[in-house]
């Protein structure tokens, strides 16, 4: 089915960046923005399942899906067959003055597929930084309410409402204030033991006992804004009775709880939405990148009764785009028949090999996620709470020497979010290649 199935990969044939990658570096960097956080010289020319090849014929295996978006694998058939179909039919129309059915289809199936059982309404925008701030707004119209909660750590987006609900990293917000007013931050848990269960939350009585108490009177705050696990603050993972305890806190005083599942839900850890780890209904859902599956869409799901807002008050020109509609509906197929199970399989498969790597290398500090969501802090040798950033940042550059492509992510972690169609020989490739980065780096030689 795959483009690449019969080569062998990864297959690096020139020194990285090639002759041709070289000469499109040249051009990006006269004309692009700088803005852009460019890891290594990659320059992409097609992708297929888990394999992208550069324009100097290059082949890698991809453990980034494109910042974990190309949920289905690059240029799925049955997506891109989606896509070619509905490009002959009808490219735009504007969902927010007309009707067509792929919108209105995909809306029911994702209200359908939402956590918990209320009835729930649909919002489409092009990307999750705009089903933040479309979640942020719908949640002050609905209970009249100005201020926020968010999480040190967590990862919104960059435009003014999420950046400024973002509390991962300073180069986010210097220089951009004002930003958004009465947006509140609190810790996220991390290695937290006293929850266990929401009754024992000490995270959440916090929330309660000193921000409630001394800054943001609860009956001023419209919502609680909190990603299931943590994405670019280093792909955290809460104590167990953290959901649970913050739905209770927010039933108690009246507030929405937004899950923010942009980078954990379309089935990334194992289950469609990471919330049902947990049992946890959300009055508000974020989703975006692996929704389509490449193509650009996200999407606010509430519950009906929430959202509220009357015609006008919110808008979008192209979210909800018939292609990029008919794209996410041919993903959803796909990851409800086999790829959410694959997550699962596979993210247990790369846990374990993480965890062998650990007790290998004195520089791999915590191993943590779910499903295809996983990552490992990377810290001075024989110091676990020494975070080493320059580390990690040499072991992913010797990694793409290799043909094996990763991201960071948090203050010193490497993070593995693969297609989730990736297989069980991709990720034993990919556990070889990094063993032997680390061995390299290490000079000791291999285990036998």
């Amino acid at each position: 089915m795959w483009l690449f199935d019969h080569c062998k990969v990864p297959h690096v044939q020139t020194p990285l960046p090639g002759p041709r990658a070289r000469e499109l570096l040249e051009r990006d960097q006269k004309y692009m923005s700088p803005s852009y956080t460019r890891m290594y010289p990659l320059v992409v020319a097609r992708g297929s399942g888990a394999v992208i090849e550069d324009v100097d014929g290059n082949l890698f295996l991809d453990f980034t899906a494109g910042i974990a978006v190309t949920s289905t694998g690059h240029c799925h058939p049955s997506v891109t067959a989606a896509i070619r179909d509905q490009a002959d039919k009808l490219l735009h129309m504007s969902g927010t003055d007309f009707y067509y059915a792929p919108q209105i289809d995909l809306a029911q199936r994702l209200a359908e597929l939402a956590p918990g059982k209320s009835a729930k309404r649909v919002f489409f925008t092009n990307s999750g930084a705009e089903a933040l701030e479309a979640a942020l707004k719908l949640a002050r119209w609905h209970t009249g309410r100005s201020r926020a909660v968010a999480f040190l750590g967590a990862f919104h987006g960059r435009t003014y409402g999420a950046m400024s609900l973002s509390g991962s990293k300073i180069v986010h917000r210097r220089g951009f204030s004002p930003l958004v007013p009465d947006i509140h931050h609190v810790p996220f848990p991390r290695g937290c033991q006293g929850c266990r269960d929401a009754a024992g939350c000490s995270c959440v009585r916090q929330i309660e006992e000193t921000l409630f108490k001394r800054t943001a009177p609860p009956d001023e705050v419209a919502a609680i804004f909190v990603e299931p696990i943590q994405g670019e603050g280093g792909y955290h993972v809460p104590p167990p009775g953290f959901l649970p305890a913050l739905r209770q806190l927010c039933d108690k005083h009246g507030i929405l709880l937004v899950a923010d599942e942009v980078q954990t839900g379309m089935g990334r850890t194992g289950k469609l939405w990471a919330v049902d780890h947990w049992g946890v209904e959300p009055d508000i859902v974020c989703s975006a990148k692996g929704i389509a599956s490449g193509m650009p869409l996200g999407a606010i799901i509430a519950r009906e009764e929430v959202m509220d807002w009357p015609p006008g008050s919110h808008a979008s020109t192209y979210g909800g785009n018939p292609v990029s509609c008919r794209a996410a509906l041919a993903t959803l197929e796909l990851l409800e028949r086999e790829y959410i199970a694959n997550a699962a399989q596979r993210g247990e498969q790369l846990r374990r090999g993480l965890m062998a790597l650990q007790r290998r290398f004195p520089e791999i500090g915590e191993v943590r996620g779910l499903g295809l969501m996983m990552a490992m802090d990377i810290c001075q040798p024989h110091a676990p709470h020494d975070l080493d950033p320059a580390r990690r940042d040499a072991i992913v550059q010797a990694a793409f020497h290799r043909g094996l492509l990763l991201l960071g992510c948090g203050e010193s972690a490497i993070r593995f979010c693969p297609p989730l169609c990736i297989n069980a020989a991709q990720v034993d490739t990919a556990l070889d290649i990094l063993g032997n980065v680390l061995a390299e780096r290490a000079s000791v030689p291999m285990a036998v």
